[in-house]
């Protein structure tokens, strides 16, 4: 691979990477938003680490896509901190997720109307909002851990 490919895959890794902390902050901050703030242990967990998700990501992103100058060993320190939380972050929605299997008509814990079904799916923690939050940061620990591989 030339030096010439090596710099483009580069800048193509490290937008990927910006840009899958930007989608992994919009699905994090809107998850946290739908929790209930006096809601269960659990609902309290989805919120606090989907607001520090969306935080770090949201840093990332900026570091990435605007600090031109960083040394390579603070975009390893950053970015290896994104992948952690977006780790433990999705394990978390998806623990939210799991707990959401119940029937239509249930009392899902999500203050929706459980009996129209898909309200259910909008609640804290549950449902297929919480599934698509945890994929987003999945998605976001893999664009990370790809453009790891690229720095030295």
């Amino acid at each position: 691979m030339t030096e010439l490919q090596e710099l483009v895959r580069f800048l193509e890794d490290r937008f990927a990477c910006a840009q899958a902390c930007t989608e992994c902050a919009r699905a994090c901050a809107l998850r946290a938003s739908l929790a209930d703030l006096d809601g269960t242990e659990e609902q309290r967990l989805v919120r606090r680490k989907g607001i520090l998700c969306a935080e770090v990501c949201d840093t990332t992103c900026r570091l990435l896509a605007e600090q031109v100058t960083l040394s390579e060993d603070v975009m390893r320190v950053q970015v290896e901190w994104c992948r952690t939380v977006c780790l433990e972050t999705a394990e978390v929605f998806e623990e939210a997720a799991g707990d959401s299997g119940r029937s239509a008509g249930s009392d899902c814990g999500s203050g929706f109307d459980c009996d129209s079904g898909s309200d259910c799916d909008s609640g804290s923690g549950s449902g297929s909002g919480s599934e698509e939050s945890a994929r987003a940061c999945r998605d976001c620990a893999d664009a990370c851990s790809t453009f790891l591989s690229l720095l030295r």
